[in-house]
């Protein structure tokens, strides 16, 4: 019985000093983890001021000397673009070849539709040289001829000569009054634009749509002949459109 007494409180000690043990151990773990931390936050607040500044410093002015960089890139792509578009549009105007004033042919069988090859300056000079526009209604208004034939693919001196042929040299008041100077007809009456650009691009663009396309509906070719079919189908017409682009060129 005694034996089994002093056996029971062996027992007791040695799972007390295992406790003890235990309990040591993780304390002293606690201890260095929290000595680790106190440790490294030191080192962290063991850096001045000063420092901070210079690494903040070193920093900004290394995104400064990046970003300049960035811009001299730029800088110098823009200009490489502007030089080859530069370049572009001089070969582009080097390409472009006019004829001169003397070299300009007409014919009652030529292609209404092709321009005279002169450039807009030439045709401005031998428009002001034309003794018959009295009333300059040609010069006033040499731009936008000029123009509206590029576009519409129409000959100029074509043009001018419809218009001087249906209108009169002077623009008789009846076309001024309607700005409509090739005689477009509705319900027998001349048809009324808002203003001389208005009148000039809707004939411009009537020639082109409706009589010099091929699908166009009043299409049978590109000579005043053809127009004439449905045009005006007065036997005079083409007489009449001819003797006036004559006294231009």
């Amino acid at each position: 019985m005694n034996n089994n007494k002093e056996y029971a409180l062996c027992v007791k000690r040695l799972v007390s000093v295992f406790l003890i043990l235990t309990t040591v151990v993780a304390y002293v773990q606690v201890f260095t983890v929290k000595s680790y931390a106190v440790e490294t936050t030191s080192l962290a607040l063991n850096v001045t001021e000063p420092e901070i500044k210079e690494g903040k410093q070193q920093i900004e002015e290394k995104q400064t000397e990046e970003k300049k960089q960035e811009e001299v890139e730029i800088a110098k792509n823009y200009e490489r673009k502007v030089k080859v578009t530069t370049r572009d549009i001089a070969e582009r105007k080097e390409k472009v070849e006019y004829k001169s004033i003397e070299e300009i042919k007409i014919s009652k069988n030529m292609d209404l539709t092709k321009t005279c090859g002169i450039s807009k300056e030439d045709f401005k000079k031998l428009i002001k040289n034309l003794k018959y526009d009295t009333s300059n209604f040609f010069y006033n208004n040499s731009d936008l001829i000029y123009d509206l034939c590029q576009e519409y693919e129409l000959n100029e001196i074509f043009f001018c000569g419809l218009i001087a042929g249906e209108s009169g040299w002077d623009i008789a008041q009846n076309h001024r009054r309607t700005n409509n100077y090739i005689s477009m007809m509705s319900n027998g009456k001349l048809i009324k634009f808002s203003s001389t650009e208005k009148g000039l691009e809707s004939a411009a663009k009537l020639l082109h749509n409706k009589y010099l396309s091929e699908d166009g509906p009043f299409y049978c070719g590109k000579t005043l002949s053809s127009v004439q079919k449905y045009f005006c189908p007065e036997a005079g017409w083409v007489n009449l459109i001819y003797t006036c682009m004559s006294k231009i060129v």
